[in-house]
Formats: structure tokens, C-alpha cells, sequence
């Protein structure tokens, strides 16, 4: 317009849309798929490759999950299990100091059959001295009489790792005459003379070797050494251990068995144990 032009106002030309555009581009696309389609050849995934992406993919998944242990939810699960052995150690230190020695590894009846369990016998420490109360310790830990306390659960008992049935723990002593807790008698720490944080106490079995807790039945010191790099352990390559001083440690399962017989006994006369 007349008066635009009087300010000096110019019109700036419109550029001619080259090769690039989007309709320029949009032809050749088809131009491409069709020689493409009249050559015999398909554009996109054959069902090979489509089956070939998803076994890498299944590959893939079967590398991940079994690291979920290794996750921090893994990690997670390892710590509240250290507090649970914590929590065992600190009760049988706190039976020791009572009656001056640790409870035996089971009761027995007059005949000698195993009556009840050294976890039985520290619920009071375990802030479970309700549930003391109400066990018949002159009948057997499975007797209808003590159904009532059976069918409870102790949560210092439970690994959130364990895989067994309801009410099963995989924390066993290893019992045995020259181990920290003896059959039917009990044992004073001053008898431990390879030192309390040299000696297992209370240890994590796997999942195949559980019981209830309730039960006289625990681990022989030859089934605590027979760990080795293929055992099925709760925890990623390894397994928690109380010592006989309290404090807890992960036992790896690549220690030697010698080393895992040292830490078993309490007269040995081992080297100190480096976790």
C-alpha cells in the first residue's frame, strides 16, 4: 500500500520452498516405499527379527532379576536380618548374665527325649515373656498343650529373606559338646577360650535347613562348614553369623572350611577371625 511504502516499508519476497519441504520430502518417502515394495523387499520387522528382539530382550531380564538380591531391597533385607541376630545375641547375653551360664541347646524329660528349644527359652529377653508364660515345659514343644504358643510368631526369628513355611526360622545354634551351646546342659562364656568374638553362636542357615522355632532341633557343626561358593544362602553370596560376643557378622561363602571350623568350636585355639 501507498502509505506503507511512505514509512519505507518493503515487502520481503517469499522463498521458494527447495528440496527439503515437507511435500518434497513426503514424495520421495513414497517414491522410496513403492520401488521398495515393487523390488519384493518389506520395510519394518520380518518375524525373524521381531523373534531374534525378543529373546535378546528375555536375555536381558533372566541377567537383571537374579540380581534383585544385590538390589537395595536385598540390602534392605540383610541389614533387618543383622538386627534380628543382633537382638538373639544381646537376649543370650542377658540369660548368661541371669543365670550365669547360656541355656542349654534343648530341655529334656526324664526318658532324655528333647522337650524345648534354647529360643524357647530366651523369650523373656525377646520381650516376649507373655508368651513364656503360657509354655508347659513339662511337655514337648508340639504337645496340644502348647498349641496356643506354637501357632504364634517371634519376629527376631523371621528373615525376610526366608523362603519356608510360616513360623520356620533359619537361625540355628551349632550344638555340640565343644560348641558354644551344648545338648541339655548349659555353658558359661568364660569356657570359650578362643575368644567370644572368635566363636559362632548363632548362625543363618538357607531355607532347606529351617524349623519351627519352637523346635529342639538345630545344626550340627558339620552341616555349619559344608557352606561353600554353591550353597543356596538367603543373602547374595553369603550369610549372617552372631558371635559369642554379640556382635554379627557375614560369614562369605568363599571361607575356607577350616576357617568355618575354627569359628565353630570354643577350644581350638584358632587364629582370630577376619571377616
Amino acid at each position: 500500500p501507498a502509505a506503507l511504502q511512505m514509512t519505507g516499508w518493503k515487502p520481503i519476497p517469499r522463498q521458494k520452498s527447495g528440496g527439503n519441504s515437507i511435500v518434497t520430502r513426503w514424495k520421495s518417502f513414497k517414491s522410496t516405499r513403492s520401488i521398495a515394495i515393487r523390488a519384493g523387499r518389506r520395510l519394518g520387522f520380518t518375524w525373524t527379527e521381531l523373534a531374534v528382539c525378543l529373546a535378546i530382550l528375555f536375555v536381558l531380564a533372566a541377567l537383571v532379576f537374579p540380581a534383585t538380591r544385590r538390589s537395595p531391597r536385598g540390602a534392605a533385607r540383610r541389614m533387618q536380618c543383622s538386627n534380628n541376630l543382633k537382638q538373639i545375641g544381646l537376649a543370650l547375653h542377658n540369660y548368661e548374665q541371669k543365670y550365669k551360664m547360656l541355656p542349654p541347646a534343648y530341655t529334656v524329660d526324664a526318658d532324655g527325649n528333647r522337650l524345648h528349644s534354647w529360643r524357647t527359652l530366651i523369650l523373656p529377653y525377646l520381650e516376649g515373656a507373655a508368651m513364656y508364660a503360657k509354655v508347659d515345659f513339662s511337655k514337648a514343644w508340639d504337645d496340644p498343650a502348647n498349641e496356643a504358643v506354637r501357632s504364634k510368631k517371634v519376629s527376631a526369628y523371621q528373615c525376610p529373606s526366608n523362603q519356608s513355611s510360616e513360623g520356620n526360622t533359619t537361625y540355628l545354634a551349632i550344638v555340640g559338646d565343644r560348641n558354644i551351646l551344648r545338648p541339655k546342659q548349659g555353658r558359661a562364656f568364660t569356657e570359650v577360650v578362643d575368644g567370644l568374638s572368635n566363636t559362632v553362636m548363632v548362625f543363618e542357615a538357607d531355607s532347606l535347613q529351617a524349623v519351627h522355632w519352637m523346635s529342639p532341633q538345630d545344626s550340627s557343626e558339620d552341616t555349619f562348614i559344608s557352606s561353600d561358593s554353591k550353597s543356596k544362602t538367603s543373602h547374595a553370596n553369603g550369610r549372617n553369623a552372631c558371635m559369642a560376643d554379640g556382635s554379627v557378622q557375614f560369614l562369605s561363602n568363599n571361607v575356607p572350611r577350616d576357617r568355618l571350623q575354627w569359628l565353630a568350636t570354643v577350644d581350638g585355639n584358632e587364629q582370630p577371625f577376619e571377616p
